[in-house]
């Protein structure tokens, strides 16, 4: 194998070569994080059910949040509806947008397991207006 002032190009192109035999980099891939937005600020999807989850330790007490399966892929996440009341404007079969909740990498926030996104449109209406009296809720 060259050593020489002139030899990373080859030095590179053989650590490729090795490196998708190389158990460690097989259990890399395994574990890497997809993102179910695939890289979208914001996703649209329909309401399957509404669900209490639990908070961490030391909290307690049961956030709000609705199971939503986008139309773009099929996927299902688990949404929060954030503030008092927000659950009580969502229903089932209703189209929502969903974004990242803005956790570490992309991860959860604060005391919610596994909630990675929040609900901020229902049926076209801004979620925030809905809750504050200021919208009425369309019927589709």
């Amino acid at each position: 194998m060259a050593r020489g002032e002139f030899a990373a190009r080859s030095l590179e192109k053989d650590r490729k070569k090795w490196r998708k035999k190389d158990p460690s980099e097989k259990k890399k891939k395994q574990n890497k994080k997809y993102d179910l937005l695939e890289g979208a600020p914001q996703g649209r999807g329909i309401v399957l059910e509404k669900r209490g989850v639990t908070a961490k330790q030391p909290n307690s007490g049961i956030r709000k949040c609705v199971r939503v399966q986008l139309t773009k892929n099929g996927r299902q996440l688990t949404a929060l509806a954030p503030y008092d009341g927000a659950i009580k404007q969502i229903d089932e079969h209703d189209e929502v947008i969903v974004e990242g909740i803005g956790g570490a990498k992309g991860g959860p926030k604060g005391d919610l397991w596994g909630v990675k996104y929040r609900v901020t449109h229902v049926n076209n209406q801004c979620l925030e207006m809905l809750r504050s009296g200021k919208k009425e809720k369309v019927k589709r």
